[in-house]
């Protein structure tokens, strides 16, 4: 595309009197013809989707794995949902509440590949997966496989388990640069015995980002008489996959993540045949322990959230799920392999690009991480968040589909100088 077209379309996308989701629609639609890995390179495309968000200009957000915020057209949808339902007020929490919350979380269903009787929608993957950890019907002595690595709220619970009912919690390590799928599964492997319950492991690890081999180590499980629980807080509509390929028992995730919903959307999915091994988080009337309506009941909340679930759904089946892992994978290797090799660069995820995507972790010899953070932030103006424990030292990087390679080159040239 010439720059004369390319800057009509873009002032297209931003200001023709179309809604903003028709003019993102039709955006997309200009490149059709190009495959999602040439897409992933071409600057043009990304920064016409860069045009429907509003940045802050302080600093370049390379932090979008903890809230990955919503673009404007999806911000405006979702203060539509709030401005309806406070004008119905009662009316609507009495009336269709209940019915549209089910539609959507049959669409994510849907995105997800699991049937709609085995998935609702909770505030977040903690939630989700505290209460699996919490409700599971433990008898002390029982044992439970984790990793140092996964997130801490869930390591937590499993030490109230622990405290509260006598479960053994057995904690492995997972290497940052794993040589194969097999040397993950044979860890998990040697942690199990015959009083190993439920293995927890994570989609993708939060902290460096590596795609962990789930699959093969939920087979390997269930081989051995363990069910299989699933943090897949980073990786729902992030990289492509459908839950039950994954063989897994329960598996959770925050969709304020890469799905850019509002904050406190999450999903859980609970394997028909296990919904009645779960004690729910809070009581409900559904009396049916086969349903998983049961597991649902939080009470009053903000409903205007679930409405907007479908509009962050809307907007990722427009762009495309090809598209956008093949740009956040095109990211993340962009800047890695400006720097890998590079004395005093420590890249603390896997050197096999295929075992990341949007999310790595790097660090410098030396440096703490947060005054690693700390010197980005202030000295390069590149936002970042330090992680220092569990055999990780460095920064998380995770930029978005709105991070330009201008951008990256910043960060680039900050390491270069820091390690230097």
């Amino acid at each position: 595309m010439d720059k004369r077209s390319f800057l009509k379309n873009i002032s297209a996308f931003g200001l023709i009197g179309l809604t903003p989701l028709e003019s993102f629609a039709n955006w997309v639609e200009n490149f059709n013809h190009m495959s999602p890995a040439e897409l992933a390179k071409e600057e043009d495309f990304w920064l016409g989707i860069r045009n429907g968000y509003k940045l802050k200009p302080d600093y370049i957000n390379l932090e979008n794995g903890y809230y990955c915020f919503l673009p404007q057209e999806l911000l405006e949808s979702f203060l539509d949902h709030v401005r309806e339902v406070n004008y119905q007020g009662s009316y609507y929490m009495r009336t269709v509440q209940f019915d549209n919350k089910k539609s959507i979380s049959t669409r994510l269903a849907e995105l997800a590949g699991c049937a709609a009787e085995e998935l609702i929608i909770t505030r977040n993957t903690t939630e989700s997966l505290d209460m699996v950890i919490g409700g599971f019907h433990w008898k002390e002595g029982d044992e439970a496989v984790m990793a140092e690595q996964d997130y801490g709220a869930m390591l937590d619970m499993f030490k109230l388990v622990a405290k509260r009912f006598g479960v053994v919690n057995k904690i492995i390590s997972i290497p940052n640069n794993p040589s194969s799928d097999e040397e993950v599964v044979e860890l998990y492997s040697k942690a199990i015995t015959a009083k190993t319950k439920l293995l927890m492991v994570s989609h993708i690890v939060n902290i460096t980002g590596q795609i962990m081999p789930v699959q093969k180590i939920a087979s390997m499980a269930h081989s051995n008489g363990v069910e299989v629980m699933v943090d897949g807080a980073h990786a729902f509509a992030h990289i492509q996959y459908k839950i039950p390929d994954l063989q897994c028992d329960y598996y959770a995730a925050s969709l304020h993540k890469w799905l850019s919903t509002p904050l406190g959307a999450g999903v859980l999915y609970v394997k028909k045949e296990n919904i009645s091994k779960i004690w729910p988080l809070l009581a409900d009337g559904e009396l049916n322990e086969n349903k998983i309506g049961r597991l649902n009941h939080i009470g009053t909340h903000p409903v205007h959230t679930d409405l907007a679930i479908a509009n962050s759904i809307d907007f990722y089946l427009k762009l495309g799920p090809e598209r956008k892992e093949a740009r956040l994978r095109f990211l993340q290797n962009y800047w890695i392999s400006k720097v890998r090799g590079v004395q005093n660069i420590i890249l603390n995820s896997p050197s096999d690009i295929t075992r990341i995507c949007g999310i790595a972790n790097v660090g410098i010899e030396g440096m703490k991480p947060s005054d690693m953070a700390k010197t980005l932030l202030e000295k390069y103006k590149v936002y970042t968040v330090a992680i220092d424990g569990a055999h990780v030292h460095g920064c998380r990087v995770t930029p978005n589909i709105y991070t330009t390679t201008p951008e990256l080159d910043v960060f680039v040239k900050a390491l270069n100088e820091m390690a230097g």
